[in-house]
C-alpha cells in the first residue's frame, strides 16, 4: 500500500458503476478494495484497473460475507477512508433478460411479487445499513471518513410525485428501495455528523449498465462522476446531501 494511501471500499464493482468508481479513485492515487460476490471476477475486474487494487469478497446480504471483509480490511489496512455502497439489484437475480418496458410493466405495484420486493430490498436497504454499521469501527479510525450511497432519481418522492417521462418506473421494488435507501442515508448523516463522518447519496443518471438491460442513455464515465466526486470531498464538504451530476442537488 502506498504511503499515506486513502483506503477505498466499492461494493459491487467488478461492472458497470461501481468498476468505474474504483477505476477513477485508483486514478487519483487511492488505495481501492474492489468488493464483489464472486472473488473471481473481482479478482479479474482488479488485474484491468491501473492502481493499488485489491480484490475482496463481500456479499451485502450475508452477514458471515460482511463479517469476513471487515476482518480482511482491518488485518490488512487497519481503518477505512471511504465505504462507496453501490452493490445493487432491480431484479431478482436469474430472471430472464427483459426489456425496459416489460420490467416496467410487471413491476407495478398492484403486480409485482412481495418475495421479489424483500429481495431487491435486502440487497439494495438493508444491505447497506449492514455494510455501513459493519464497517463504521473503521472508519472511525479515518481522519476524514466519507461514506458515499449510489441511490437514484426513481428514490426521489418529488420528482415521482409529478408527472416525468420515467415516472412509471417508479415501484415497490427498485424505485422504493431507492427511497428507502435515502432515508437511511440522512439518518446516518444525522447520526454521525458530529463524529465528522459525512454521509451523502448521489445518482448517476439513467447510465447504461446490467441494471436496466444497457437501455441507458449515460456512459459509466458520466454515472461515476458524482459517486467520485462526493467521495473526495475536503473537510469543509457538506452532509446529508442528495446530489445528481456535478454537484447538482437532487430533490429527496
Amino acid at each position: 500500500m502506498p504511503h499515506n494511501s486513502r483506503i477505498a471500499l466499492v461494493t459491487g464493482a467488478n461492472q458497470g458503476i461501481g468498476l468505474q468508481i474504483a477505476t477513477d479513485l485508483a486514478a487519483s492515487g487511492l488505495t481501492v478494495l474492489l468488493a464483489s460476490r464472486n472473488l473471481d471476477r473481482g479478482k479479474s475486474a482488479a488485474q484491468a484497473i491501473n492502481g493499488d487494487v485489491h480484490p475482496i469478497q463481500l456479499d451485502v446480504t450475508e452477514e458471515a460475507s460482511i463479517r469476513t471483509a471487515v476482518e480482511q480490511v482491518e488485518r490488512q489496512f487497519g481503518r477505512l477512508d471511504i465505504l462507496v455502497n453501490n452493490a445493487a439489484i432491480s431484479r431478482v437475480n436469474g430472471q430472464d433478460v427483459e426489456t425496459m418496458q416489460d420490467y416496467i410493466q410487471r413491476s407495478r405495484a398492484s403486480l409485482i411479487s412481495v418475495d421479489e420486493v424483500r429481495t431487491i430490498w435486502e440487497t439494495n436497504v438493508f444491505g447497506v445499513l449492514a455494510v455501513t454499521q459493519a464497517f463504521l469501527p473503521l472508519l472511525r479510525k479515518s481522519e476524514a471518513a466519507r461514506v458515499v450511497n449510489v441511490s437514484s432519481s426513481l428514490g426521489s418522492l418529488t420528482i415521482n410525485s409529478t408527472p416525468h417521462p420515467y415516472r412509471a418506473t417508479f415501484n415497490p421494488g427498485y424505485g422504493a428501495s431507492k427511497a428507502a435507501l435515502n432515508a437511511i442515508t440522512l439518518a446516518f448523516a444525522i447520526d454521525l455528523e458530529d463524529e465528522g463522518i459525512k454521509v451523502n447519496a448521489v445518482t448517476p443518471g439513467f447510465t447504461k449498465t446490467a441494471l436496466n438491460n444497457y437501455e441507458g442513455t449515460e456512459t459509466v464515465e458520466q454515472g461515476a462522476a458524482e459517486a467520485v466526486r462526493v467521495a473526495l470531498l475536503g473537510s469543509d464538504g457538506p452532509t446529508g446531501t442528495f446530489t445528481a451530476s456535478v454537484n447538482d442537488p437532487c430533490p429527496w
